[in-house]
């Protein structure tokens, strides 16, 4: 359920502020951003196959091709609002073609329209509303219980692929798309911070780490499962945590002003790695940043003037060579509230920066 109101305020201010006439938007997060529903047929494109646009003053409209017009309608469209579809026919124009046709000018856009100014909905979408957060609540705990379940049924003898395919299913079966799983075992957890999931055995200990999706919003979690773990481990993983949680206090701290930036957070980031005795570890992976409609609406970098906005979500995924800590939380300028927590894993309790939370433990199968 897409609160529209809050939607039509939005891109109201958005008009009036660039002195347009219409914005349109194809980019299946965006459009599901708008509609609470799917553009997408092919599921690798930028681009979905319809482009949903807003005229002000509660005008809107979709636009699309003859093929997917009728199931568009049908399926993908608040019920609550009425949103007239245009559809022109497949072999006669694309979908770009058909919105430069029917928009009004000035416009933008946020895919390539003739004629139309470029428009990135990122800043519009930061901050989410009520019917936002209850469905990202449930998003996330789906995610971490799905994802969990798998990880507490794995053995040393599985391998990354046989993991990856049944975090996949076990996400499907609650009608969640998993752009990202990765899986990484005790010989390539600790060499690439990116274990794309082979054929390889997990070994002494794996490294789940999964980004999931579901009506446009997504939510990140890493889980850990140690049989015969190193020695290291449990160190690494520790820091990992105390990182994870010092950029959610900074987080904190940066959306309740009214400058708060991603560089403001990853100061704080910086600063965690080296107190842990890990400085410049922070060069060797992103550390993640702001999510909801997107698996990362911004990456924080040094010096970035990205906005940490209040009653966003974040996604911070610090890694010390071998070990991680992730989930996405809701933040406002007083609290963090985890959104990936399903209450059944075990936890550790974590303080930094005036923040103290509890934060994934290694499970110990």
């Amino acid at each position: 359920m897409v609160d529209i109101d809050d939607r039509e305020d939005r891109l109201d201010r958005f008009l009036a502020e660039g002195g347009y006439e219409a914005v349109w938007f194809a980019r299946p997060n965006a459009f599901a951003w708008l509609t609470g529903g799917s553009n997408r047929v092919d599921s690798a494109a930028d681009v979905g196959d319809a482009a949903a646009g807003y005229l002000g003053d509660g005008e809107w409209t979709v636009v699309t091709n003859n093929i997917e017009a009728e199931r568009i309608a049908a399926e993908e469209l608040p019920a609550e609002l009425s949103m007239s579809v245009a559809a022109d026919d497949w072999y006669e124009t694309d979908l770009a073609g058909s919105v430069a046709a029917r928009s009004p000018t000035p416009a933008a856009a946020d895919f390539d329209v003739p004629g139309l100014d470029s428009v990135d909905p990122t800043r519009l979408r930061l901050r989410l509303g009520d019917d936002d957060l209850a469905a990202y609540a449930d998003l996330g705990r789906e995610v971490a219980l799905a994802t969990e379940t798998v990880c507490r049924e794995l053995h040393p003898g599985d391998t990354e692929h046989e993991v990856a395919a049944g975090i996949r299913i076990s996400l499907a079966g609650r009608n969640i798309e998993a752009p990202v799983v990765l899986v990484g075992g005790s010989e390539r957890a600790p060499a690439y911070r990116h274990p794309t999931p082979t054929d390889a055995a997990l070994g002494d200990y794996a490294l789940v780490i999964v980004t999931a999706r579901r009506g446009g919003l997504h939510a990140s979690c890493t889980r850990t499962v140690a049989f015969d773990p190193p020695e290291w481990l449990a160190e690494r993983h520790r820091a990992a945590q105390r990182v994870e949680t010092a950029a959610l206090a900074a987080t904190r701290e940066a959306a309740g002003r009214d400058d708060g930036t991603a560089g403001d957070v990853f100061d704080a980031i910086r600063g965690a790695y080296a107190e842990e005795g890990y400085e410049g570890e922070w060069r060797a992976h992103h550390q993640g940043g702001a999510t909801g409609y997107a698996g990362r609406e911004w990456f924080a970098t040094p010096d970035s003037d990205a906005p940490v906005a209040e009653e966003a979500a974040y996604a911070w995924n610090p890694t010390v060579q071998g070990a991680k800590s992730e989930d996405t939380a809701y933040v406002t300028g007083d609290t963090v509230e985890v959104l990936t927590d399903s209450g059944r894993w075990p936890t550790d309790t974590v303080e930094a920066g005036g923040l103290t939370l509890q934060r994934p433990a290694i499970l110990e199968n």
